[in-house]
């Protein structure tokens, strides 16, 4: 969330919305972005509905996977990074400045 955060303006340049999602509540999500300074917004999946539809909930960790997603303008995924590789939003962010992406 930090590194996604530091690109910020980059990402919201090339006409990009930033989204947060957790399974935290509403609450703990806003003491979350607080905490570490995110300004953009988090979305609680409570109950993880979302995560489970989006395939990335782990029954063994009864949690979600690290995932990032480019989703552009119609509903389609664009561009993914998983697990650790989700840590480092660089993948995400070059995705967004391409030429193609701001048409």
């Amino acid at each position: 969330m930090k590194n996604f955060q530091a690109n910020l303006k980059t990402l919201e340049a090339a006409d990009t919305q930033v989204l947060g999602v957790s399974m935290d509540s509403a609450f703990a999500n806003k003491a979350f972005a607080d905490q570490i300074g995110v300004t953009f917004p988090l979305l609680s999946d409570w109950g993880g509905k979302v995560t489970r539809q989006y395939g990335i909930y782990k029954d063994e960790y009864q949690a979600p996977r690290r995932v990032n997603f480019l989703i552009g303008k119609d509903g389609k995924i664009l561009e993914e990074q998983v697990d650790k590789d989700a840590i480092d939003p660089k993948k995400i962010v070059d995705a967004c400045a391409r030429p193609k992406m701001k048409e």
